[in-house]
């Protein structure tokens, strides 16, 4: 019986996790993401399914972020029937973000017919709806960590605690072969350890074969204990507030805004940043709070660091949109914490909007910003961004604090990779920009793992598995050519062309300049055509 092991998504790129693992007998899949990022990449959830979605039987999740679950409804809506194993915490989280997920479609591709109908271009329909994403949650089936899950005949699944975010897992699985037991196991996304807010990430030792994230593989960070992560807050909080302007946090709505908003509330009840109202401008962010004050005990610690997360004092939560709508007659030193983390949707591109122009006003990026976002481009430098077509002048204090970043650094990741061996066959090197998975392979190279054991699947690459064999199944065409998985594509260039147009054209001294301008311009596009 052969096992084949196939990389659907986050395979030279950080987003869309899922992998298939298939049998003589069965197929599950673990976990089912969509692709954030540049546009060519985001096409993608939109298009088939690159396998039957009818010959999956279950699907093993190992956490509630959108990129690792936010195709489920599609995988619904495409046929799939079967379970999805997850944990209880999981469970409810998917509950909210798959809603949330489903209505921000239904919203957007609304924008998006009212324009496509002025230009005249076929209306388009929504990935899926917000009722959808509420069916797909009756094939929910809950698993406890440490417990053997049958998930279908021969494939058998363990979840171990992953540190990443509330209810997160990696995923040891077991096939049954004619050569006995072969064991896989699913990194997911697993934290930095050392957090006093989730237990450290754990996982079994001597598989057959590894799948490791490689988000952060080449880059280390220093070492941040509770302590000097609420100090470095506390500095950019108190720099924020002597820029005289709000300070707006994009940030994501599951585990970081929770994070965020129990320290800030730390520093400010004991004196060290100045008083102010906080504003959590996320209905996603609102619903997930709720979810961290019922759930957020920490076994590690012995307390729930999130009790205090809820609206009262200073913190207020902004449900519905004429909330969110009255911040902009404010002015002066507030915080505004709102979705989407990479400012790629959701209310913070508003809020971007009204202040970037203003060097009175800072905006703090605290998570990892994939390629092509918004987030990327104004952690790059970038002076003129476009935000919902809008071209906006970017003045105010761009400030990245990776303090609270949910992913291991490219040390913990070597050191966790290493706690794991000795695996007997190959490590696959997924969820990663090419310089990271590079970055970690060298690293793991640097540890004593075998060259020839590290993979670095392209998306759509397949494999079929032994105990200690992994071998690349030949031909297949890949959705995306491997450099445009993680790379700007032609939106984000035409975007940038339009912005440097338009800057020349107001430095130019005269009408005149400008005509000429422009008339060389129309020139080199009529060149092109007739090329």
């Amino acid at each position: 019986m052969t096992v084949e092991l196939t990389f659907h998504g986050a395979a030279g790129c950080v987003t869309g996790f899922c992998a298939s693992l298939k049998t003589d007998k069965a197929t599950v899949l673990i976990d089912c993401g969509m692709f954030q990022g540049p546009k060519t990449l985001k096409a993608l959830n939109y298009d088939p399914f690159p396998f039957d979605v009818k010959e999956v039987d279950a699907v093993l999740l190992t956490h509630a972020h959108i990129d690792h679950s936010g195709l489920l409804p599609k995988l619904m809506k495409a046929g799939f029937k079967g379970p999805i194993y997850a944990t209880a915490a999981t469970r409810d989280l998917c509950e909210i973000m798959l809603a949330d997920a489903g209505g921000i479609q239904e919203s957007e591709v609304e924008q998006l017919n009212r324009r496509n109908q002025r230009r005249g271009r076929p209306l388009v329909e929504p990935i899926y709806r917000a009722v959808d994403a509420a069916r797909i949650m009756k094939q929910f089936e809950r698993v406890k960590l440490g417990e053997t899950v049958a998930a279908v005949p021969g494939i058998r699944a363990v979840y171990w605690e992953a540190g990443h975010i509330l209810g997160a897992t990696s995923i040891e699985v077991t096939v049954d072969t004619e050569e006995g037991p072969v064991r896989i196991l699913f990194s997911g996304d697993f934290g930095p350890g050392g957090r006093d807010y989730i237990p450290d990430p754990q996982g079994p030792a001597g598989v057959d074969h590894l799948v490791i994230e490689s988000t952060y593989g080449d880059r280390p960070r220093d070492p941040v204990d509770p302590a000097m992560r609420r100090h470095k807050l506390a500095e950019e909080l108190n720099a924020a507030h002597e820029a005289g302007g709000p300070l707006l946090i994009p940030a994501f709505a599951v585990e970081r805004s929770q994070e965020l908003l129990a320290d800030i509330l730390t520093l400010i009840d004991s004196g060290e940043v100045p008083e102010t109202d906080v504003f959590l401008d996320s209905p996603l962010a609102i619903k997930a709070s709720k979810i961290f004050v019922e759930r957020g005990w920490n076994k590690d610690t012995g307390w729930n660091p999130f009790k205090d997360v809820r609206a009262a004092g200073r913190l207020k939560f902004l449900a519905k949109p004429w909330d969110s709508d009255s911040l902009d007659r404010l002015s002066g030193w507030h915080i505004i914490m709102a979705g989407s983390g990479m400012c790629d949707a959701g209310r913070i591109r508003k809020h971007l909007k009204r202040w970037l122009w203003d060097r009175g006003a800072t905006v703090l990026l605290p998570g990892f910003q994939a390629a092509g976002t918004l987030g990327r481009l104004l952690a790059e430098g970038a002076k003129r961004v476009k935000i919902q077509g809008d071209d906006v002048r970017v003045a105010a204090r761009i400030r990245i604090l990776d303090a609270y970043s949910g992913h291991a650094d490219a040390t913990t990741l070597t050191s966790w990779a290493k706690a794991r061996q000795p695996v007997g066959g190959k490590v696959f090197l997924v969820h990663g920009e090419p310089e990271a998975l590079e970055g970690l392979r060298e690293r793991l190279v640097g540890a004593g793992f075998d060259p020839e054991s590290l993979m670095v699947p392209a998306l759509d690459d397949s494999y079929v598995i032994g105990r200690t064999t992994g071998v690349l199944e030949p031909g297949g065409s890949p959705r995306l050519p491997p450099e445009a998985a993680a790379s700007l594509d032609w939106h984000n260039a035409r975007a940038r062309l339009l912005i440097e147009l338009d800057e020349r054209l107001e430095r130019a001294r005269s009408d005149a300049a400008r005509e000429a301008i422009l008339a060389q311009v129309s020139r080199a596009l009529e060149a092109r055509e007739s090329a």
